[in-house]
């Protein structure tokens, strides 16, 4: 999942949490807050300019349009320029309140405009939608240099920084720390001159993330496989074909079209049985946005150095690492470098397997990326004697959505969902859901995009919509976005497990955000450090194969019949199948991104192809059978999300997520009591306190790697 933090005021957050991609700009314009130009006209339908009526301020979809943006961000501007220029020109002494809780107060049409806005961009682009982006980003970049770079500004937030020891709210201190921080981050301390070049540096990176993120956009439109002879679609069922052959109609064009999803593996190698037409899709996968997107990664990465340089450290991933847990790169590379290894031998061993499984079918071939999932799935078959066919019938989206994820929480939280109809959504398929606590209290809305489309992101994230604070009275308002492929007109929505997993896992980042207490909107809810945000969405995957809950969901959608016992056995069993290919396609992902953002200023790199293939080799994972997750110029984690340097945090947050299920096993598992302690001392806090601490707090001690190691059978 991707988390990208962008702060709209500098005391307004807006924190986006994906585990796939979304459309949220560049962590360079983290504070997206700047100039004003001549406001367009606004009008009274312009609901974006006004607080909503409907419950818990939830946005009136039905009555947004796409040329309401533009007014809204020249209102908002304006609004937030005149309150941060009264914080300045204030002619009492700089205060907590008068300062930092007004920042904090402070660009509320900007935010509403901003949250808006991203979730088009994200779930509804197109041209109009892109053309705007592309227009608004640099001023909103020029917005943030404007605040963080403004020395009377600063002044203020440094004396109340250096005071900070005379506030008796711990919160109200990490507040301080907060802003203090961002500021020397954003460049405050830097001279004039150097503040000039950083203006560049952010102007050029906003342009160049833009630009990354739309060429995926694009990708996602042009790199499809059109297959126009049925025969070649042997191995995937009637319904599959069924739904490609929809998917081609709605393209206007006949055939069957094959469309891809965000990584470079692709789902539906695992049941094509025509190799040649395995390999196209592979090849057209890994191969997406190369030409396009390859000068702008190395362009992207040099700057950052540059920038890193600049704000005085060795290079961006000491830069980025420094307000994270894992504090510094070495710490980073030690657990991944630690972990390579172990995983690579690990999957030659499943690749020794698939390789006598080809031999086995009569193939004469060396194993190839394309041959991975096919043959892995065939060897799961014979050890397992499980079918990923025999599965996906009793996953269907309803009853795994009603009887698996919302039973499963209401077992540990005891929370509930009311179906909210009534409530305007942006896509026909969009549902809302009011959550109740176990008082019958509401806690806030939930809101469910399922389906892949044209003008979505790939991938799978959260948003929240609003951020719960105490400070202006909101209750949280998020969602959760997924890329199911769409069935056939009349078909039911039958899932594989994996996009069972995506489901609980995001749903693990919707209770963070739902379940937040916190006073403060920059502190509230999923707004942490990213190597800390993904625990309680990857903790929260755990629930989906608990055996109470699996028998709960698990149900045959024609005769409701529960899933055999035996079958139940089998999935619980093949759980850490697979888990050295899965473990060193992480860990590619993860090391490119890493040495990416660790090159050193003026660096000059010619060929992001080349770069990638001797950052792999340094690391041991040049193994050719399995490519990294996501290549350079499709990783829209790292060049036009968030989480640049950041995408270890996956690894590093299963480390906490594995220890803390553990623990909860061992203390009786699926029940409130352990839901309840989890909830108040990790789910509740967002950033308002240590975030180790938080997790000590729950478990008693710091985690250790021995469940993860366990969990992804790297260990017996």
């Amino acid at each position: 999942m991707r988390k990208t933090l962008i702060a709209t005021a500098i005391g307004a957050s807006l924190v986006l949490s994906a585990c796939g991609e979304s459309k949220a700009p560049v962590a360079e314009t983290k504070a997206p807050v700047a100039q004003t130009k001549a406001a367009a006209p606004a009008t009274a339908e312009n609901v974006l300019l006004s607080k909503s009526p409907l419950d818990y301020e939830a946005p009136q979809y039905d009555k947004i349009t796409v040329s309401d943006f533009l007014p809204a961000f020249d209102a908002g501007l304006k609004q937030h320029n005149e309150q941060i220029q009264a914080i300045i020109d204030n002619s009492e002494a700089p205060s907590f309140d008068n300062t930092i809780v007004a920042m904090e107060k402070s660009g509320v049409i900007l935010d509403r405009t901003l949250r808006a806005f991203f979730q088009y961009s994200g779930l509804l682009s197109n041209d109009a939608v892109q053309k705007l982006e592309a227009d608004i980003m640099p001023r909103l970049t020029e917005h943030s240099d404007n605040i963080y770079m403004n020395p009377k500004l600063f002044e203020r937030v440094k004396a109340i920084y250096d005071a900070k020891e005379q506030l008796t709210d711990p919160v109200d201190q990490r507040l301080v720390e907060h802003y203090y921080t961002d500021f020397v981050r954003a460049g405050a301390k830097l001279s004039d001159a150097d503040k000039a070049t950083l203006r560049e540096l952010n102007g050029e990176l906003s342009k160049l993330s833009t630009e990354f993120g739309q060429n995926i956009l694009k990708s996602f439109k042009d790199d499809t496989i059109l297959v126009t002879d049925k025969a070649q679609l042997a191995g995937l069922s009637d319904d599959e074909i069924a739904a490609l052959a929809d998917a081609a109609k709605k393209a206007g064009k006949e055939g069957y079209l094959i469309t891809l999803v965000n990584t470079t593996r692709q789902p539906i190698l695992m049941s094509l049985d025509n190799r040649e037409l395995r390999q196209k899709i592979w090849e057209t996968s890994a191969n997406r946005a190369k030409a396009d997107n390859g000068p702008i990664v190395i362009k992207e990465a040099e700057l950052r150095a540059d920038k890193a340089k600049l704000l005085g450290y060795a290079t961006w991933a000491d830069y980025k690492l420094a307000d994270q847990m894992a504090g510094k790169p070495d710490a980073v590379f030690g657990i991944l470098d630690d972990l390579a290894p172990k995983a690579v031998a690990k999957a030659k061993v499943e690749a020794a397997d698939i390789q006598k499984e080809i031999k086995a079918e009569g193939g004469d071939f060396e194993l190839k990326p394309w041959d991975w999932n096919y043959y892995a799935e065939k060897v799961r078959k014979a050890k397992y004697d499980l079918d990923e066919s025999q599965i996906k019938p009793y996953f269907e989206f309803n009853t795994v959505l009603n009887d698996g994820l919302f039973f499963a929480m209401n077992k540990l939280y005891g929370i509930s969902f009311k179906p909210r109809p009534d409530l305007p959504v942006w896509e026909e398929n969009v549902k809302a859901w009011e959550v109740h606590d176990k008082d019958g209290s509401v806690i806030g809305l939930f809101y469910l995009d399922p389906y892949a489309r044209t003008g979505k992101n790939g991938g799978a994230w959260m948003d929240e919509i609003v951020t719960q604070n105490f400070l202006k009275g909101q209750k949280p308002v998020v969602y959760n976005a997924l890329n199911i492929p769409k069935p056939a007109a009349g078909q039911p929505t039958l899932l594989t497990f994996d996009e069972v997993s995506t489901m609980f896992h995001e749903f693990g980042h919707g209770i963070h955000g739902l379940f937040s207490q916190v006073k403060y909107p920059s502190l509230a809810g999923t707004s942490t450090a990213r190597d800390f945000v993904e625990f309680p969405s990857q903790a929260n995957e755990d629930w989906a194969i608990d055996p109470a809950v699996l028998a709960n969901y698990a149900k045959h959608y024609k005769t409701g019949e529960p899933i055999p016992a035996e079958l139940l056995k089998k999935i619980r069993a093949a759980a850490s199948f697979n888990q050295g290919y899965n473990t060193v396609e992480y860990l590619g992902a993860a090391l490119l991104d890493m040495e990416w953002h660790s090159i050193k200023p003026g660096t000059e790199i010619e060929d992001a192809q080349a770069f990638e293939a001797k950052a792999l080799a340094k690391h041991g994972l040049d193994y050719a059978p399995i490519m990294p997750r996501y290549r350079s110029t499709y990783f829209s984690h790292a060049f036009s999300g968030g989480y640049n340097a950041g995408y270890y945090a996956y690894l590093w947050t299963e480390v906490f997520a594995a220890d803390s299920f553990e623990h909860m096993m061992e203390m009786g598992g699926l029940k409130q009591e352990n839901g309840d302690k989890y909830r108040e001392a990790v789910l509740s806090k967002g950033n308002s306190q240590d975030l180790m601490q938080d997790y000590i707090n729950f478990r008693g001690h710091k985690p250790t790697v021995d469940a993860l190691l366990k969990r992804r059978g790297l260990v017996n």
